[in-house]
């Protein structure tokens, strides 16, 4: 979309999304001379603490730049949903908005049976990276999430402090690297979440390379990466994973584990019909 066709848009959107307010429902008087359906933009301009100028020039599509604290702003104002405010920021600035208090921790249950009927280790992720939900797969080719306590379920600690990581010093470091630099950017976009706080904190304590790079410029947007795996009774298994946000739910994350060779693929469609076995050892 071009830049002018997307301030088009823009405009558009705040213009419907005024009209479906009534004054009442914001408390201001309704007045008999108002000629304009729902609110006017000097309404919104004054109940968002802005210029009536400026605020007509951004829904006129002028090329005005508009900052997080204005949107959210308009968001509040115009009773915008979760969905209507990513998309003012998306056509504001190019990019969903950012995500809002706790990381929600409820997996849809159409989510659940998606990935319960997957033969490959599938599990699901707060931008924390708490695991909440995980396949069969999970436990039968990487770890039991059942044996440990809930609040130790955490993707990111399990990774920069289970011995099994830490074996081979060099492929640590490139592990940790490369987590670190995806953490930062989800602790980025997490706004004041006091657990995501607390694991930060307890990871400089406890991990001096964690401490290290926590300190670095480097950032990663992507969450994938090839890996191997050590099954006690098949042997290695090499795994490939990538992520997908759930559709309408930002604050989820699928983590998708598939088989990175024929070899492997063999190995994992015989652990897809066995029982449970024990979790496999990172080398």
């Amino acid at each position: 979309m071009s830049g002018a066709n997307q301030r088009a848009q823009l405009s558009e959107f705040l213009r419907s999304c005024r009209a479906r307010l009534s004054p009442s429902e914001i408390g201001l008087p309704s007045g008999k001379r108002r000629r304009t359906p729902g609110l006017r933009r000097e309404d919104v301009a004054s109940l968002a603490g802005l210029s009536s100028t400026w605020y007509t020039w951004l829904e006129q599509g002028r090329n005005v730049r508009a900052s997080d604290r204005v949107l959210e702003k308009l968001s509040q104002t115009l009773r915008l949903s979760a969905t209507e405010r990513d998309y003012l920021f998306l056509l504001a600035q190019n990019r969903p908005a950012p995500i809002l208090g706790p990381p929600v921790a409820h997996v849809p249950d159409t989510v659940k049976r998606t990935l319960d009927a997957l033969n490959v280790p599938a599990q699901m992720i707060t931008p924390r990276w708490d695991v909440v939900f995980w396949n069969r797969m999970v436990k039968r080719c990487i770890r039991d999430y059942d044996a440990m306590p809930a609040e130790r379920r955490n993707l990111f600690r399990i990774l920069m402090t289970g011995p099994e990581y830490r074996e081979n010093a060099s492929e640590f470091e490139t592990l940790a690297r490369r987590i670190v630099a995806k953490l930062r950017v989800d602790y980025s976009q997490a706004a004041n979440d006091p657990d995501f706080d607390a694991l930060i904190r307890e990871m400089s304590e406890v991990s001096p390379m964690f401490r290290a790079l926590w300190r670095s410029p480097e950032v990663s947007d992507r969450s994938e990466g090839v890996h191997l795996l050590k099954h006690p009774q098949l042997g290695g298994i090499t795994f490939e994973h990538t992520s997908y946000v759930v559709e309408g739910i930002p604050t989820l994350r699928v983590v998708i584990f598939a088989p990175y060779d024929a070899e492997s693929a063999r190995k994992v469609a015989q652990l897809a019909h066995e029982e449970p076995v024990r979790r496999l050892v990172a080398v």
